[in-house]
């Protein structure tokens, strides 16, 4: 097993943190970060403790009243048998004009690759430099983000009734 707050120690030493701060009332433990430091710390993680999975990366829309959405990603280091969640909080934006945006970890762990999909196509989230970000469970010219709390479901899809 890792001992996390010598991770945590460390992380917060590597890289001039004030943050990584314990969201509470977690299993498995989970940290918050900024977005902008989610990719060079993934690194780390994935080379400095092997991290080597990417469980699943979870979407929480906090509703337009908070006006946040919440990513928690899911790693475990395998040979260690330690899970971990780095949650970080993005503004909603207003699709499509103004979405929310995070790095993508695909360079890191292909996995990513469809769980960034599947958070774009139900929430609106975009992931930068993502190799091929597109619709993954709905068709390409479906309109809006489904498990977005302000969703107006279509009534009609291509003349199909869409609401039963």
């Amino acid at each position: 097993m890792i001992d996390l707050q010598a991770l945590v120690s460390e992380a917060r030493r590597i890289f001039s943190l004030h943050e990584l701060e314990p969201v509470p009332n977690t299993t498995p433990p989970c940290f918050k970060i900024s977005p902008s430091i989610l990719l060079p710390l993934c690194q780390w993680l994935q080379q400095r403790y092997y991290f080597d999975h990417l469980n699943c990366i979870t979407a929480i829309d906090n509703g337009s009243s908070v006006g946040t959405i919440d990513l928690v990603y899911h790693l475990t280091a395998l040979t260690e048998g330690t899970t971990m969640g780095l949650m970080l909080t993005l503004p909603r934006g207003n699709p499509p004009e103004e979405m929310p945006e995070a790095p993508s970890l695909t360079p890191l762990w292909q996995g990513a690759n469809w769980h960034e999909r599947e958070a774009y196509d139900l929430f609106g989230i975009r992931f930068t430099n993502h190799p091929d970000l597109r619709r993954i469970l709905l068709p390409a010219d479906w309109e809006g983000f489904p498990l977005r709390k302000d969703y107006a479901e279509q009534l009609t899809y291509h003349g199909v009734k869409v609401k039963y």
